[in-house]
């Protein structure tokens, strides 16, 4: 067999998803078939590219390297045809962002990769939102989350692909009588006070009391916070409450982030945009850029690396 783009862009959905099934949802195939086109990769580069496990794959060292090229020559494919940015007038490429810390790493390589366009940049908390912002033209691309089971709904005029799901860990102060756990049981939770923010229209906060109450109980103080991460920190370090974070946060002094045990909880960050207003090449360079940023927070993460360390031991044992 000859490698095609379409064998690069199966190895690059399965990196980022983490999961053969996954891979295969985000291309709009089928499981079977997805495994088939690996194999008969593996099969034509030598060796194997990931390792499996119950809970899913990830690449090998040699796959990260084969993974990373593949990254390359599909942003580079993308941009066959286009003409130097000099002959062209400079475009406009208006983004909504939800919560995430790979916004600001998304933003400067996008800008380092396409100087010839302008990015103007919205927050945007809710999720069903951005789809709204979407579906009128207000916007061209977004970043958004939803959960599993409850994939972000829009018409044919959106498309989305998903950029990372990663597990929910959980933000304690250093004090907390949990402090010494390696991972947290939800249940063990249940007598604490929670920050919880709001509904975004895309599945939280059900999920979390859905959780709770598949843990055997239902919070009894809840502060709603939509505000600064920093005083959200600030007041967890203080003992005011525990919160969900996402994995990637960084923590300040007398604050711990641990993951839950079981992993009850995981958000998917997608990337949505409108065919008709963003080009092919744009939406590739948009969608490495944001995996890109993902893995620099990731390096900066040591709770999220030991987490992963320790669940892809016991899935490979």
């Amino acid at each position: 067999m000859e490698l095609e783009l379409r064998h690069l862009r199966v190895l690059c959905a399965i990196a980022d998803a983490g999961s053969v099934g996954r891979a295969a949802a985000q291309l709009g195939y089928s499981q079977p078939a997805v495994s088939t086109q690996l194999r008969r990769i593996e099969r034509h580069l030598g060796e194997p590219l990931f390792e499996r496990g119950p809970s899913g794959v990830r690449p090998t060292r040699y796959g990260a390297e084969v993974v990373e090229q593949a990254r390359d020559v599909l942003v580079r494919a993308a941009a066959i045809g286009h003409r130097p940015a000099g002959t062209r007038p400079r475009r406009t490429l208006r983004v909504a962002a939800t919560n995430s810390p790979m916004l600001s790493g998304t933003v400067s390589r996008i800008r380092a990769r396409l100087p010839e366009l302008t990015l103007s940049v919205t927050s945007v908390y809710a999720s069903s939102r951005i789809v709204e912002l979407l579906e009128e033209g207000a916007v061209d691309a977004a970043i958004a989350a939803d959960y599993p089971g409850m994939e972000l709904r829009h018409s044919t005029a959106v498309r989305h692909r998903g950029i990372v799901t990663e597990p929910t860990f959980v933000a304690l102060p250093a004090r907390h009588r949990l402090r010494q756990n390696a991972q947290v049981q939800l249940a063990d939770l249940a007598e604490d006070a929670w920050f919880v923010t709001p509904d975004d229209g895309a599945g939280w906060p059900g999920v979390f009391y859905d959780a709770c109450a598949a843990a055997g109980f239902t919070p009894v103080t809840v502060h709603e916070w939509l505000g600064d991460q920093t005083q959200l920190q600030s007041m967890i370090a203080d003992g005011v409450g525990v919160s969900l974070v996402q994995p990637t946060l960084r923590p300040i002094p007398h604050v711990l982030v641990k993951p839950l045990a079981g992993s009850p909880l995981w958000c998917r960050y997608v990337l949505a945009w409108r065919p008709d207003t963003v080009a092919d090449d744009v939406v590739e360079t948009v969608f490495q850029s944001a995996t890109a940023a993902y893995r620099d927070l990731v390096a900066q993460a040591p709770h999220l690396r030991t987490w992963a360390s320790r669940t892809w031991s016991a899935a490979g044992a």
